[in-house]
């Protein structure tokens, strides 16, 4: 048993306690309450859903195991030589919630080498499908063709005790996450690279392999550190993050799981947004001369962008009411590394005019960036400019989240998720006669 697997099974005996006893002694302790606002309008902040992986305050910004951003990266085993953390690295701290050692990092970066190998079926599956397939409908075959190597399935069907379903959920989620970069990365140069594959190589970690994969040099390697990590998790309530802890409440195993997330990831209104941020981004630059525009020339521009009933894409966020924090963290990263960037310089003056005119023009309940503000701009830098691509990349860091959510939900026995829902007759005969009883 690795390090990490033992420091893990630890930390779920302790935790199984804690979850036995609340619901023993505090069952029936109210945490929320609905509205029919809610109830119709997609079940916003209602407090329904347990994960220790992750926590969105709405000013403050998402925490990983209680860190904010900066602390993560600052408090992690770093690549040396490199400006970010082994990815793995943080894999332990989001299972654990616990700072590895350099030891203890080296080690999954180890165990995750000897598990990388992308079984050749994959490679066939994909080169079967037409070449003009979307890559994420790729890459989501990708993850789902490999289900037959499902530990949890197998053993499931053989017989084990619900206590140790979270073992061979560890094993397949291990599994997946060293495999998954060199499946995006295959389609990527299948795709867009005239179909010349790289393979991996043996003890690189994810970020330094990725970039060797995706046959791109440093510092691209930090970039793919940086954002797989801001990536990785939102609390439970966005969709990828929800889909696949949904499916898993089934006893689906993590393969499945996996794959209903990123369909989720891949709408246009969740992981698919980064795209079109850079096409307007794009827009705004040849638009306004294809140079860097003057404040007054972007200040027209994103008015007559308001007034003609479109919204500024990149900006605004369903529960954050300040600028996201993932947002600053590539805006870092492309300070020190895309300064000269005539489209990151776009992105700046936009951070800098737009949030006042969102203000004033009153209709944005955050006038603030989000992530995909940015996110665009550092992959079209490093030659990245296959727009469809970009969700894919998303879909890499998501995994690594929602994966260890899962598997602390088998850890802990959650049930099936099974809300229940009720009519519009219902709805009416409520908000009409104060309040009856379903």
């Amino acid at each position: 048993m690795t390090i990490l697997k033992e420091k893990l099974h630890e930390k779920i005996l302790a935790h199984r306690s804690r979850i036995a006893a609340l619901l023993k002694d505090h069952r029936h302790v109210e945490v929320d309450k609905v509205t029919i606002g809610q109830c119709i309008g997609g079940i916003r902040d209602v407090k329904c859903l347990v994960t220790d992986i992750s926590f969105l305050d709405p000013q403050e910004g998402i925490r990983f195991r209680g860190k904010t951003i900066p602390e993560t990266f600052a408090a992690l085993p770093h690549v040396p030589g490199c400006e970010y953390p082994y990815v793995e690295g943080f894999w332990y701290f989001l299972l654990t919630g616990e700072i590895p050692t350099m030891e203890e990092t080296l080690e999954v970066v180890e165990d995750f080498s000897l598990r990388s190998a992308l079984p050749q079926y994959v490679i066939d599956i994909l080169r079967a499908m037409p070449r003009d397939t979307h890559p994420m409908t790729m890459f989501c075959m990708g993850v789902l063709a490999m289900q037959r190597e499902s530990i949890f399935a197998r053993k499931y069907a053989a017989g084990m005790k619900k206590s140790d379903y979270w073992d061979p959920m560890y094993e397949d989620c291990c599994n997946i996450l060293a495999r998954i970069p060199a499946v995006a990365a295959y389609i990527y140069r299948m795709k867009y690279r005239s179909d010349t594959f790289i393979p991996p190589e043996r003890y690189l970690d994810i970020g330094a392999n990725f970039a060797h994969m995706m046959g791109i040099p440093r510092p691209y390697d930090d970039a793919a550190r940086m954002t797989f990590i801001i990536h990785s998790d939102h609390e439970s309530g966005n969709v990828s993050s929800h889909a696949t802890h949904l499916v898993a409440s089934a006893l689906a195993d993590a393969y499945y799981s996996l794959t209903a997330g990123l369909n989720g990831l891949a709408g246009p209104l969740h992981g698919l947004a980064n795209q079109e941020v850079l096409r307007w981004i794009q827009e705004v630059y040849h638009r306004l001369g294809g140079k860097v525009p003057s404040e007054e020339d972007l200040r027209g521009y994103i008015w007559e962008t308001l007034n003609s009933g479109q919204v500024i894409p990149g900006y605004g966020h369903a529960v954050l009411r300040k600028t996201d924090p993932r947002y600053l963290a590539l805006k870092e990263f492309c300070e020190r590394h895309l300064y000269d960037n005539e489209l990151f310089r776009v992105v700046n003056m936009i951070y800098k005019v737009a949030p006042s005119i969102l203000m004033e023009h009153g209709k944005a309940k955050d006038p603030w960036p989000n992530v995909d503000a940015q996110s665009g701009v550092v992959h079209w830098h490093f030659g990245i400019t296959d727009y469809d691509f970009y969700t894919v990349l998303f879909g890499v860091g998501r995994a690594i989240g929602v994966l260890a959510t899962i598997i602390w939900d088998r850890a802990l026995g959650y049930p099936i998720e099974r809300p229940k829902s009720i009519t519009t007759d219902m709805l009416e005969k409520y908000a009409h006669g104060g309040g009856l009883d379903f």
